[in-house]
């Protein structure tokens, strides 16, 4: 064995569990997030007025409150994932020096993208970009009601160039460098802890360098039982958002609604492919769903890059790429801002979005990343989304935005959130087959994040076991479904904004968890390379 590769602890993966009914579940923490989320369900349901008003003043009251602590944290974690790509600690392999990755580039990649923002970027994709640009031209008749006070590199004012700028630069901020680092920390602490120190596949397996034994006991449960709570209700918001895209997009092609009936059938139909895909397991089921959605996505962008406004396109993504590399400081400043709706109604809530998404995304790609070393890991995890983002977001933003500026749309711009997609696709060859495949892409990715979601969940609500029993899976999978559906149905608008206010609020003590999750790391890392330093010496 590797000297890199050490036990720590003689506790046994699953010790702790019960078997009820069949399920091989970890007490407390199952029950405990089980009866925790069914009263949240419960309370906003028989007190929708009640429940509104609270969610609908306790996001903004978070993010106002809480702005500086969320992009201070922000960069933190990016300057730590950086250092681990420029230091030794970089070398280090996850599972050993002797390891080999299990998965190869494209299976590996398809997997950690699909699962870490696909519905983001089919939703926001062009939406995000269009509502920079329309508030960085000031007062012009671009503007959708979409206005912010944003101007950190100074008002374009009518400039359309400039503007287009300002609008890549600060849609790329919120895709790029910042919430792939997020992820990274996650992930690569949950691997390195698993695979190098044996311990179970938990957050609570991060925090062994500060906590010792005590990990093992409520200090350890309390911080899987937020886990859970984090990655169901972050995973909720997200499939809010995509439900909301391909019923809209389902009305656009087919005038089929948007009505109960829809949501039932389109919920169903999810569930139900997420569940086959999740009792399949991770190689027969979310990895080839992954795979086909990132081949179809990459057609797909081809596509708009090659019959959309392609020489827009392409200065699009050259010089909103460049806007972004020459204002990520001043984009990243917690302090001393002015842009108060910027800063607190896009970054915190993204911020606070990807933080409650990272013990979900960062467990999954635990999951799929072992034999790769420290310094591929971040490379590939931070690097090669970010470049990919700014790709995605300067097609589909730019040719959008592009389309705004010719007047060649005229109900793009005042158009829904939800439905800015398939308006884009109208002025683009063979509208109909564009945009079906991407109603397709928003339902594929939904089913990759639902089954993964349920893998992660089923994973830390067992103690760590990465081969809890089917029907325990399938638990996770119905039960998600069966929220989102009550949710969507009954609570409407109402219940969208809690799953939003939930997601804020449960990223706040998210991000100081992960905080102690850099500091943890660091110290396990520089164990292992003083062993390996050890080990040269010796050899």
């Amino acid at each position: 064995m590797s000297e890199d590769v050490v036990t720590v602890t003689d506790y046994e993966v699953g010790q702790d569990n019960v078997n009820v009914l069949g399920l091989d579940i970890h007490n407390p923490v199952f029950f405990i997030s089980g009866l925790a989320i069914v009263a949240f369900v419960v309370f906003t349901l028989m007190f929708q007025a009640e429940a509104n008003a609270f969610f609908t003043a306790l996001r903004p009251s978070i993010t106002k409150t809480f702005d500086w602590f969320f992009l201070s944290a922000g960069n933190i974690f990016v300057l730590f994932s950086l250092t681990l790509i420029l230091t030794p600690l970089g070398r280090i392999r996850l599972g050993g020096q002797d390891a080999t990755p299990d998965y190869g580039y494209v299976g590996w990649f398809a997997m950690l993208f699909a699962a870490g923002m696909g519905i983001g970027l089919m939703f926001f994709g062009v939406s995000e970009p269009l509502s920079h640009f329309n508030s960085s031209m000031g007062g012009t008749s671009l503007a959708d009601g979409l206005r912010t006070d944003w101007a950190p590199l100074g008002a374009a004012m009518g400039d359309v160039d400039a503007a287009r700028d300002l609008a890549m630069a600060a849609t790329i901020y919120h895709w790029g460098l910042h919430p792939w680092a997020i992820y990274a920390v996650v992930g690569l602490s949950l691997a390195f802890f698993a695979y190098n120190y044996q311990l179970p596949l938990t957050l609570r397996s991060a925090f062994y360098p500060l906590f010792g034994e005590r990990v093992w006991g409520w200090t350890g449960h309390i911080i899987d039982v937020l886990a859970v709570f984090a990655t169901l209700f972050g995973l909720a918001t997200s499939l809010g958002f995509g439900t909301q895209q391909a019923l809209a997009g389902f009305e656009f092609l087919f005038g089929t609604g948007k009505g109960a009936m829809a949501q039932i059938i389109l919920i169903a139909c999810i569930t139900s492919m997420a569940t086959i895909s999740v009792v399949r397991g991770l190689d027969g089921g979310v990895k080839i769903l992954s795979e086909i959605n990132m081949v179809m996505a990459l057609l797909l962008l081809i596509f708009v890059i090659a019959f959309g406004p392609s020489a827009e396109i392409l200065s699009t993504i050259l010089s909103g790429g460049v806007a972004y590399v020459k204002e990520l400081v001043p984009l990243s400043m917690p302090f001393g801002r002015e842009d108060s709706n910027f800063s607190q109604g896009w970054t915190s809530f993204y911020w606070a979005w990807w933080i409650s998404w990272s013990p979900f995304v960062g467990m999954f790609i635990a999951r799929v990343s072992r034999g790769r070393t420290v310094r591929e890991f971040v490379f590939c995890v931070i690097l090669v989304p970010t470049l990919l983002s700014t790709i995605w977001m300067g097609a589909f933003g730019g040719t959008a935005i592009t389309q705004v500026i010719a007047n060649t749309s005229s109900s793009l711009a005042s158009a829904p959130l939800e439905l800015k997609l398939f308006e884009m696709f109208q002025h683009l060859p063979w509208t109909s087959i564009l945009s079906f495949i991407g109603i397709i892409l928003v339902l594929v990715f939904f089913v990759t994040s639902s089954d993964s979601g349920s893998l992660v969940i089923d994973t830390i609500t067992a103690g760590g076991k990465e081969d809890a029993p089917i029907p325990q899976r399938v638990f996770w999978c119905t039960f998600e479904g069966l929220v989102a559906a009550v949710l969507l149905l009954v609570g409407g608008k109402e219940a969208l904004s809690a799953l939003q206010a939930m997601t804020v609020s449960t990223g706040l003590p998210f991000a100081v968890v992960l905080l102690g999750m850099c500091f943890s790391l660091f110290l396990g890392l520089m164990k292992a390379h003083n062993a390996l330093k050890q080990e040269t010496v010796t050899a």
